[in-house]
């Protein structure tokens, strides 16, 4: 650890801090239909596709809505998938691709998950990419931060019992946010030297005299939204240190920065849109403490090295000739602090992108990312998925709060009562649930043993690490698991239908029921939501619940693999 690793750190967080209110502003106007700069396409949008702007709808109506248009958007991507080498812009003749990669591929973009079995460059044609899997990258954020709209809009309705309209709120998220924003970083990013054009792929002659192929093709403008729209998949897999991703310190830091910048405006927005900015900002506390205490334990951990290399006569002592620690899995360019900052944010951003290999992190740094995603994507989050599971969170620690007092919890002045705190705990139980279930059924069957390169602990913590990551709609992996069956493509493609859908209807449900309560004045035995006491509470509830869900797996991976590494065996 370095005091200049630390610095790098803090402007990060500060930078994340900085962009929270204009990028929230923004947001607000874009959803309350005051942001009206498209209107010409918007509307011509509407009249195509058949779609009535001034509907307002029941929960049951959007999230049907919502479901209908994942599917059948999903089906289009397995199709075109199968049929790439039948069609335009495929220069180096890729062939069609397999069908249990095409139904992995299709589910894990539809979801916002992005997890790829394959690499991008050497797999799938252009016109794939940019008609398909970069078409994804900007609708599954968009459909992510229209269901958090409906739930922010059902806390603050009164006795409306109407959400919004899901057609219209993809619509504007996509036209007002993501693609302007993404429009811009990618031009930074061309300017960086990120690579962007349809040319055929270079082969080149080496200094050795050896041939090499370079991957060509329009990378910056699907890493702009790969990145803002917290999918993590891109043109080179989820690789973010690939020269021709991320050529410099500046891309490095662009890249780095969309991750969490749009999820830190999300939590001003709600605050906004709830009429209670202190609560918003206690929101964007309690996250960043969490933040900030899994970046912190990460660089410890990954600055102080690895005992069995110092053992063998390897120095972690961080000097002007070496960056120190544990170097293993990360770019030099990079050096070990942005390495594990950009590990944590991919983690709570549920994005994927990695600049490091989480699997050659120490055990306990390669801990932070897991927990990370086990959490339940609500440390800033993904995009729109971070902020309604950070809510259903602040809703389950109010009802816990009015528990210990003895009285009916209310949350901004609307009583949660029992159909609300069954929606909250059916979204909180779905994701272990998928997790731990199809992390025991792949470590006792054949076919889930067939694609581990590492036995042990380590072993373990890869299978677990698959899941939660697929569960978690993350897509980052620790990449020891070959996921290239008809085994692993099908439970993780399943997996991400289930960690998406499986949590997001019940959540609409939540917001449908809050819709329809009125809202009450707060009196004495009101809990307040933007003091200390609250932030507090919230992080220990949802580090609680994290704890105990999953304490007892990862007590038999990582947590056991640095007792292991403590005592110089190696695993």
């Amino acid at each position: 650890m370095t005091a200049n690793g630390w610095l790098q750190i803090l402007f990060y967080g500060l930078c994340l801090l900085l962009v929270a209110k204009p990028l929230g502003l923004y947001m607000v106007r874009i959803y309350d239909g005051s942001m009206r700069w498209l209107a010409p396409f918007e509307r011509v949008i509407y009249r195509v596709s058949g779609i009535d702007p001034t509907e307002d709808q029941h929960w049951t109506r959007y999230a049907g809505g919502m479901l209908l248009f994942s599917v059948a958007s999903m089906l289009l991507t397995y199709v075109v998938l199968r049929l790439q080498h039948l069609l335009p812009l495929n220069p180096q003749h890729f062939p069609a691709v397999a069908d249990r990669q095409s139904f992995e591929t299709a589910a894990s973009f539809t979801t916002n998950t992005n997890w790829q079995s394959y690499s991008g460059e050497t797999t799938m044609s252009y016109f794939s990419q940019m008609t398909q899997l970069a078409f994804h990258n900007f609708i599954s954020a968009a459909v992510g931060i229209a269901c958090a709209v409906a739930l922010v809009r059902g806390i603050a309705r009164k006795s409306a019992g109407r959400l919004g309209n899901f057609w219209v709120d993809t619509v504007r998220g996509t036209l007002y946010l993501l693609l302007p924003i993404s429009f811009i970083a990618a031009l930074l990013l061309i300017q960086q030297g990120v690579i962007q054009n349809f040319k055929p792929y270079l082969e080149v002659t080496t200094l050795e005299g050896a041939k090499q192929v370079l991957a060509m093709g329009p990378a910056a403008s699907q890493i702009a939204i790969k990145q803002f729209g917290s999918n993590g998949g891109g043109f080179f897999n989820m690789n973010s240190a690939h020269p021709f991703e991320n050529p410099t310190p500046w891309s490095n830091f662009i890249e780095m920065f969309a991750l969490l910048a749009l999820a830190s405006g999300l939590l001003w927005m709600f605050g906004e849109m709830v009429k209670k900015r202190a609560h918003g900002w206690a929101l964007w506390t309690a996250v960043f403490v969490i933040f900030a205490g899994g970046v912190t334990t990460a660089y410890w951990a990954e600055g102080r090295g690895n005992p069995i290399h110092i053992a063998r006569g390897i120095d972690p002592v961080a000097s002007d000739a070496q960056s120190g620690g544990n170097m293993e899995g990360k770019e030099v360019r990079y050096g070990i602090a942005n390495s594990v900052l950009w590990a944590t944010a991919t983690t709570d951003a549920s994005n994927g992108s990695v600049n490091a290999m989480h699997d050659s992190f120490t055990p306990l740094g390669g801990l932070v990312p897991l927990v990370n995603i086990q959490l339940g994507e609500v440390v800033f989050g993904g995009v729109g998925a971070g902020l309604y599971g950070l809510l259903m969170m602040v809703v389950l620690t109010v009802f816990i709060a009015g528990l210990m007092v003895g009285r009916t919890p209310e949350y901004l002045g609307k009583r949660i009562q029992a159909r609300e705190v069954q929606m909250v705990m059916l979204y909180v139980l779905v994701f272990p649930a998928a997790i731990l279930t199809l992390t025991a059924i792949s470590v006792l069957v054949a076919p889930g043993l067939a694609g581990l390169n590492n036995a042990g602990p380590h072993g373990l913590s890869e299978i677990l690490y698959a899941f939660s990551s697929t569960a978690g709609n993350n897509g980052s992996a620790f990449a020891g698991l070959t996921g290239t069956t008809y085994y692993y493509n099908t439970l993780l493609g399943l997996n991400t239908l289930i960690g998406r859908f499986l949590m997001i209807v019940p959540m609409l449900a939540l917001a449908g029921f809050l819709a329809e309560k009125k809202v009450a004045p707060e009196s004495a035995g009101t809990f307040p939501v933007t003091t200390p006491l609250f932030v507090v509470l919230l992080i220990s509830v949802v580090l609680i619940v994290g704890a105990l869900t999953f304490f007892p797996v990862l007590s038999l991976g990582p947590i056991v693999e640095h007792l292991l590494m403590g005592a110089g065996r190696l695993f």
